[in-house]
Protein backbone atom coordinates (compact mmCIF):
# COMPACT_ATOMS: atom_id res chain seq x y z
CA UNK A 1 0.00 0.00 0.00
CA UNK A 2 1.14 3.55 -0.65
CA UNK A 3 2.56 5.57 2.23
CA UNK A 4 5.32 8.11 2.74
CA UNK A 5 8.54 8.37 0.78
CA UNK A 6 11.59 7.29 2.78
CA UNK A 7 14.18 9.83 3.83
CA UNK A 8 17.51 9.34 2.08
CA UNK A 9 19.35 9.16 5.41
CA UNK A 10 17.19 6.18 6.40
CA UNK A 11 17.87 4.07 3.32
CA UNK A 12 21.11 2.49 4.51
CA UNK A 13 19.34 0.44 7.17
CA UNK A 14 17.50 -1.50 4.47
CA UNK A 15 20.79 -2.99 3.21
CA UNK A 16 20.45 -6.21 5.18
CA UNK A 17 20.90 -9.92 4.52
CA UNK A 18 17.13 -10.45 4.58
CA UNK A 19 16.39 -12.82 1.65
CA UNK A 20 12.82 -11.52 1.46
CA UNK A 21 13.28 -7.75 1.52
CA UNK A 22 10.21 -7.13 -0.65
CA UNK A 23 6.88 -8.85 -1.17
CA UNK A 24 6.02 -10.26 -4.58
CA UNK A 25 3.11 -8.85 -6.57
CA UNK A 26 1.05 -11.79 -7.87
CA UNK A 27 -2.53 -12.38 -9.02
CA UNK A 28 -4.61 -14.17 -6.41
CA UNK A 29 -5.45 -17.76 -7.42
CA UNK A 30 -7.41 -18.96 -9.28
CA UNK A 31 -6.57 -15.94 -11.46
CA UNK A 32 -3.99 -16.95 -14.06
CA UNK A 33 -0.45 -15.57 -14.04
CA UNK A 34 0.16 -14.66 -17.67
CA UNK A 35 3.36 -12.61 -17.36
CA UNK A 36 5.92 -12.80 -14.58
CA UNK A 37 8.31 -9.83 -14.54
CA UNK A 38 11.56 -10.58 -12.71
CA UNK A 39 13.79 -7.79 -11.40
CA UNK A 40 17.38 -8.42 -10.32
CA UNK A 41 16.96 -7.55 -6.62
CA UNK A 42 15.34 -4.78 -4.58
CA UNK A 43 17.15 -1.50 -4.27
CA UNK A 44 17.17 0.21 -0.89
CA UNK A 45 14.33 2.58 -1.80
CA UNK A 46 12.29 -0.33 -3.16
CA UNK A 47 12.83 -2.30 0.05
CA UNK A 48 11.94 0.73 2.17
CA UNK A 49 8.50 1.15 0.56
CA UNK A 50 7.96 -2.56 -0.30
CA UNK A 51 7.14 -1.82 -3.94
CA UNK A 52 8.92 -2.93 -7.14
CA UNK A 53 11.06 -0.47 -9.12
CA UNK A 54 10.08 2.29 -6.69
CA UNK A 55 13.09 4.60 -6.81
CA UNK A 56 12.25 7.97 -8.42
CA UNK A 57 13.75 8.19 -11.90
CA UNK A 58 13.47 4.47 -12.65
CA UNK A 59 11.87 4.09 -16.08
CA UNK A 60 10.10 0.79 -15.38
CA UNK A 61 6.64 2.22 -14.64
CA UNK A 62 6.72 4.90 -17.36
CA UNK A 63 7.74 2.28 -19.94
CA UNK A 64 5.03 -0.15 -18.82
CA UNK A 65 2.45 2.63 -19.11
CA UNK A 66 3.78 3.76 -22.50
CA UNK A 67 3.44 0.15 -23.69
CA UNK A 68 -0.14 -0.05 -22.42
CA UNK A 69 0.40 -2.57 -19.63
CA UNK A 70 -1.11 -0.11 -17.13
CA UNK A 71 -4.03 2.26 -17.70
CA UNK A 72 -2.56 4.95 -15.46
CA UNK A 73 1.06 5.88 -14.80
CA UNK A 74 2.08 4.24 -11.53
CA UNK A 75 4.05 6.25 -8.96
CA UNK A 76 5.47 3.60 -6.62
CA UNK A 77 7.91 5.94 -4.86
CA UNK A 78 5.87 5.85 -1.64
CA UNK A 79 4.64 2.28 -2.12
CA UNK A 80 2.25 0.49 -4.45
CA UNK A 81 -1.40 1.38 -3.87
CA UNK A 82 -4.10 -1.28 -4.09
CA UNK A 83 -5.57 0.25 -7.29
CA UNK A 84 -2.11 0.34 -8.89
CA UNK A 85 -1.47 -3.27 -7.92
CA UNK A 86 -4.79 -4.23 -9.50
CA UNK A 87 -3.67 -2.61 -12.76
CA UNK A 88 -1.15 -5.44 -12.96
CA UNK A 89 -2.90 -8.38 -11.36
CA UNK A 90 -6.17 -7.84 -13.25
CA UNK A 91 -4.20 -8.47 -16.46
CA UNK A 92 -2.45 -11.50 -15.02
CA UNK A 93 0.88 -9.69 -14.49
CA UNK A 94 3.11 -10.43 -11.49
CA UNK A 95 6.46 -9.06 -10.29
CA UNK A 96 9.23 -10.81 -8.34
CA UNK A 97 13.06 -10.74 -8.12
CA UNK A 98 15.95 -13.07 -8.90
CA UNK A 99 17.53 -12.27 -5.53
CA UNK A 100 15.52 -11.11 -2.53
CA UNK A 101 18.33 -9.28 -0.68
CA UNK A 102 18.25 -5.50 -0.97
CA UNK A 103 21.39 -3.62 -2.02
CA UNK A 104 22.25 -0.09 -3.08
CA UNK A 105 23.34 -1.38 -6.51
CA UNK A 106 22.70 -4.63 -8.34
CA UNK A 107 26.43 -5.10 -8.99
CA UNK A 108 26.90 -5.71 -5.25
CA UNK A 109 25.43 -9.19 -5.77
CA UNK A 110 27.87 -12.07 -6.13
CA UNK A 111 27.80 -14.52 -9.02
CA UNK A 112 26.88 -17.26 -6.55
CA UNK A 113 23.89 -15.25 -5.33
CA UNK A 114 22.69 -14.73 -8.88
CA UNK A 115 23.07 -18.42 -9.77
CA UNK A 116 21.23 -19.44 -6.61
CA UNK A 117 18.54 -16.92 -7.55
CA UNK A 118 18.27 -18.50 -10.98
CA UNK A 119 17.70 -21.92 -9.43
CA UNK A 120 15.02 -20.50 -7.14
CA UNK A 121 13.33 -18.80 -10.06
CA UNK A 122 13.18 -22.07 -12.02
CA UNK A 123 11.49 -23.70 -9.04
CA UNK A 124 9.00 -20.84 -8.71
CA UNK A 125 8.20 -20.91 -12.41
CA UNK A 126 7.43 -24.63 -12.12
CA UNK A 127 4.96 -23.83 -9.34
CA UNK A 128 3.44 -20.65 -10.78
CA UNK A 129 3.34 -21.70 -14.45
CA UNK A 130 3.22 -18.23 -16.02
CA UNK A 131 2.76 -17.96 -19.76
CA UNK A 132 5.92 -15.88 -20.11
CA UNK A 133 8.78 -14.80 -17.85
CA UNK A 134 10.51 -11.47 -18.58
CA UNK A 135 13.79 -10.96 -16.72
CA UNK A 136 14.83 -7.31 -16.40
CA UNK A 137 18.59 -7.04 -16.87
CA UNK A 138 20.79 -8.88 -19.37
CA UNK A 139 23.98 -8.90 -17.26
CA UNK A 140 22.24 -10.55 -14.32
CA UNK A 141 20.52 -13.03 -16.65
CA UNK A 142 23.84 -14.09 -18.18
CA UNK A 143 25.32 -14.71 -14.74
CA UNK A 144 22.27 -16.37 -13.17
CA UNK A 145 21.75 -18.86 -15.98
CA UNK A 146 25.33 -19.19 -17.30
CA UNK A 147 24.43 -17.75 -20.70
CA UNK A 148 27.41 -15.46 -21.40
CA UNK A 149 26.44 -14.72 -25.01
CA UNK A 150 22.75 -14.01 -24.42
CA UNK A 151 21.29 -10.79 -25.77
CA UNK A 152 18.04 -9.00 -24.92
CA UNK A 153 14.79 -10.24 -26.40
CA UNK A 154 13.42 -13.81 -26.63
CA UNK A 155 15.60 -16.58 -25.18
CA UNK A 156 16.03 -20.26 -25.99
CA UNK A 157 14.50 -21.60 -22.78
CA UNK A 158 15.57 -25.14 -23.68
CA UNK A 159 19.15 -24.01 -22.95
CA UNK A 160 18.21 -23.47 -19.29
CA UNK A 161 18.45 -26.75 -17.38
CA UNK A 162 15.17 -27.47 -15.60
CA UNK A 163 13.18 -24.68 -17.25
CA UNK A 164 9.53 -25.80 -17.54
CA UNK A 165 8.37 -26.61 -21.05
CA UNK A 166 5.80 -24.23 -22.45
CA UNK A 167 6.93 -21.16 -20.48
CA UNK A 168 8.39 -18.51 -22.78
CA UNK A 169 11.47 -16.58 -21.62
CA UNK A 170 12.52 -13.02 -22.50
CA UNK A 171 15.13 -10.56 -21.27
CA UNK A 172 14.33 -6.83 -21.20
CA UNK A 173 16.99 -4.15 -20.54
CA UNK A 174 17.44 -2.60 -17.12
CA UNK A 175 15.17 0.47 -16.72
CA UNK A 176 17.45 2.12 -14.16
CA UNK A 177 18.70 5.60 -14.97
CA UNK A 178 22.20 4.08 -14.89
CA UNK A 179 21.43 2.35 -18.22
CA UNK A 180 22.07 5.22 -20.62
CA UNK A 181 21.53 3.02 -23.68
CA UNK A 182 17.75 2.85 -23.23
CA UNK A 183 14.89 5.34 -23.15
CA UNK A 184 11.28 5.08 -21.99
CA UNK A 185 10.28 4.61 -25.63
CA UNK A 186 12.82 1.86 -26.35
CA UNK A 187 11.90 0.03 -23.15
CA UNK A 188 8.21 0.36 -24.00
CA UNK A 189 8.97 -1.29 -27.32
CA UNK A 190 10.28 -4.35 -25.49
CA UNK A 191 7.17 -4.53 -23.30
CA UNK A 192 4.91 -4.22 -26.34
CA UNK A 193 6.69 -7.18 -27.94
CA UNK A 194 6.46 -9.18 -24.71
CA UNK A 195 2.75 -8.48 -24.44
CA UNK A 196 2.14 -9.53 -28.03
CA UNK A 197 3.64 -12.91 -27.19
CA UNK A 198 1.54 -13.16 -24.03
CA UNK A 199 -1.55 -12.36 -26.11
CA UNK A 200 -0.54 -14.91 -28.72
CA UNK A 201 -0.08 -12.37 -31.51
CA UNK A 202 3.66 -12.95 -31.92
CA UNK A 203 5.78 -10.17 -33.37
CA UNK A 204 3.15 -8.85 -35.78
CA UNK A 205 1.30 -5.59 -35.21
CA UNK A 206 -1.53 -6.30 -32.82
CA UNK A 207 -2.98 -4.64 -29.74
CA UNK A 208 -1.52 -3.49 -26.48
CA UNK A 209 -2.75 -4.46 -23.01
CA UNK A 210 -5.64 -1.97 -23.28
CA UNK A 211 -6.79 -3.33 -26.65
CA UNK A 212 -5.43 -0.31 -28.56
CA UNK A 213 -3.92 -0.79 -32.00
CA UNK A 214 -0.16 -0.48 -32.00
Amino acid sequence: MGGARPRREDLARFATDDPDAMDDVLPVPPARLRLLIVGINPGLWTAAVNAPFARPGNRFWPSLHRAGLTDELVDASAGLSAPDERQLTSRGIGVTNLVGRATARADELSRDELRAGGERLISRVRDLRPGLVAIVGITAYRAAFVQPRATTGPQDASAIRGWPAGVALWVVPQPSGLNAHETVDSLAGYWQEVWRVVEGTGGDHGTDARGMTL
